[in-house]
């Protein structure tokens, strides 16, 4: 079983596989190696130590070097060059204290043999994904939820998974398209007792606000400071590493710092022959200023075409998005790249949405009558039909209202449903924390860092690479970083008028004012006239739920944004 369940991430792993049975336990650990951090065979997971303890990890470790040096004053010695290794050290030396110790991204599986426990531990960002299940009296894990298909007795689906798919255009954590599977909690870790087959859920690591930096001076030197230790850290690696270049702030910012660190640096781009969205001649200017080694692929239609099928493949869960990074992924593994560096994070803790203008009045909003605010998804009116979100109290209310694709009420037309089931299921779970006491910005922040950012953009980045066998690396995503950025006086940290001011300002000597003074596109495709003349998309207006077809018509006038429409796809093509 455990053999299908790799065969099935052999994408992501594609370098090694290994399989290590603790029969009297009734434990099986298995694992696919993208490698690294040291090629060679000492890498070979699941990795063994002391006789007592077994890993099987994915991830990378960038402070491994630092943990080293402390473990081998404490008198430990190394066989390998892995970062492997030194989790199993660490935890050795500290037990579960060890976790927070540890700076990357990360999800892995560790065997104490000696109190026969098993520990499931996931990054405090959540970065990498870690799946599990405890029903049956057993546990399961895997990093992709597809893995877990050749267990029968998991294979029971999630029976609200179109839900919120249409609702959130992914979905949410810690749900998942399994009614017995679901997604261990960032900064979390699980013990499992093999011999009471009693599981325990803790937290070891957790990022919040405070206003210890007040001064603007201090915290553009912190920001520089920290994000540039983050990068030489992430650059760490046995194989070759590029650089995501989309021609952004962000990117810009990473590859000028990477080009300081490694004078070869390699830079990918993708680019398109329409010029409303291809950002083809700032990913030059940067490429040229920087003098790196620069790739630019042009992505024409014939190929997106061809190559939809393959992406709806490489779909793990339903996702609205992820194209584009599949695509740019496919393009770095074909040039012999393993790991690329990305920016994302910096719209989530600088201010660069939308979101941080318009929550003051969501926040308003949502104190309205919840009579008022039911009634405003029957509305004529396109702009205040999400307003019956705000009925959910907390900030997954204001996120819907502010980021929700369908409305209740088109969701229940769309599904076959009554608009109370639909409210139902989505007032019901996940629950959000408590955020009273935290400033409005930073509430803006809190919600794109957590829901957006960890539960669509991370989850489409690590799936869409590991399609390819790539990694993608996200610095502004280190703790240094995150731990700066989060301590930072919100009066400062945000601008009204200028997205990611304090950011552009502690880089202002590596960006150019071509690439800053500029409209933001994001990092997207001509998708909706290329989806227009897509089959599939096409085959829509042939559906038998009349919803569907007026969605599609919709979309064909132009009047549905083209997320809406692929997820409605999605769901009507893929057997979740």
């Amino acid at each position: 079983m455990v053999k299908n369940m790799c065969t099935l991430l052999q994408h992501g792993g594609p370098d090694d596989e290994g399989i290590v049975t603790f029969t009297e336990n009734n434990l099986v650990l298995g694992n696919r190696r993208l490698a690294l951090i040291d090629l060679t065979n000492n890498g070979h997971q699941p990795m063994h130590y002391e006789n007592r303890y077994t890993i099987t990890y994915n991830g990378e470790l960038y402070n491994f070097a630092t943990l080293k040096n402390e473990l081998w004053q404490l008198g430990y010695h190394f066989k390998t060059g892995t970062d492997t290794e030194i989790i199993l050290a660490a935890f050795a030396q500290w037990h579960t204290d060890s976790f927070s110790k540890l700076n990357g991204m990360f999800a892995f599986a560790m065997w104490d043999n000696k109190e026969k426990k098993l520990y499931l531990v996931r990054d405090a960002v959540g970065i990498k994904p870690l799946y599990f299940s405890t029903h049956n009296n057993g546990i399961a894990f895997a990093s992709e939820v597809r893995a877990f298909s050749p267990i029968p007795f998991l294979r029971q689906k999630n029976s609200s998974t179109a839900i919120y798919q249409l609702a959130y255009g992914y979905i949410p954590e810690p749900l998942t398209t399994l009614a017995h599977v679901t997604q261990l909690p960032k900064g979390c870790y699980i013990t499992y007792d093999t011999n009471t087959q009693n599981f325990s859920l803790q937290s070891f690591l957790y990022f919040s606000f405070s206003n210890q930096i007040n001064n603007y001076e201090t915290a553009t030197q912190s920001i520089n400071k920290s994000l540039s230790n983050a990068v030489q850290r992430q650059l760490l690696a046995d194989a070759r590493v590029g650089v995501f270049l989309s021609g952004g702030i962000d990117s810009t910012i990473i590859a000028s710092l990477a080009k300081q660190q490694n004078p070869n640096i390699e830079t990918i781009s993708i680019y398109f022959d329409d010029e409303n969205y291809s950002e083809k001649k700032y990913q030059d200017i940067v490429a040229k200023q920087i003098n790196s080694k620069h790739e630019a692929y042009l992505i024409q239609e014939t190929e997106f075409q061809n190559l939809f099928p393959s992406f709806l493949s490489a779909l793990d869960m339903p996702s609205c998005d992820g194209l584009n990074t599949w695509f740019i992924s496919k393009y770095a593994s074909s040039l012999g790249l393993k790991a690329v560096l990305s920016g994302i994070g910096a719209d989530e803790m600088f201010g660069g949405y939308p979101s941080f203008k318009r929550i003051d009045k969501a926040l308003t909003a949502q104190k309205l009558p919840k009579l008022a605010l039911q009634l405003s998804d029957n509305t004529a009116l396109k702009n205040y039909r999400r307003a019956s979100y705000l009925k959910i109290d907390g900030i997954r209310g204001i996120y819907l209202f502010l980021r929700g694709h369908f409305t209740p009420n088109q969701i229940a037309k769309h599904i076959g449903a009554y608009d109370t089931e639909v409210f139902k299921v989505l007032e019901a779970a996940p629950n959000s924390p408590n955020l009273l006491s935290v400033t409005t910005k930073n509430k803006a922040s809190w919600m794109e860092f957590n829901l957006y950012m960890k539960d669509q953009l991370l989850r489409d980045a690590d799936v869409m690479s590991m399609a390819h066998g790539l990694e993608i690396r996200v610095p502004f995503l280190d703790n240094e970083i995150i731990d700066t950025a989060f301590s930072i006086n919100d009066n400062i940290k945000f601008d009204n008028n200028v997205p990611k001011k304090i950011l552009i300002e502690s880089f202002n000597a590596l960006l150019p004012k071509k690439i800053w003074d500029r409209p933001k596109m994001g990092f997207s495709f001509p998708f909706a006239n290329w989806l227009k003349n897509n089959e599939m998309v096409q085959s829509l207006s042939f559906n038998t739920n009349k919803n569907v077809q007026i969605s599609y018509q919709q979309f064909m006038e132009g009047k549905l944004h083209w997320s809406r429409i692929m997820s409605l796809l999605i769901l009507n093509n893929k057997n979740y």
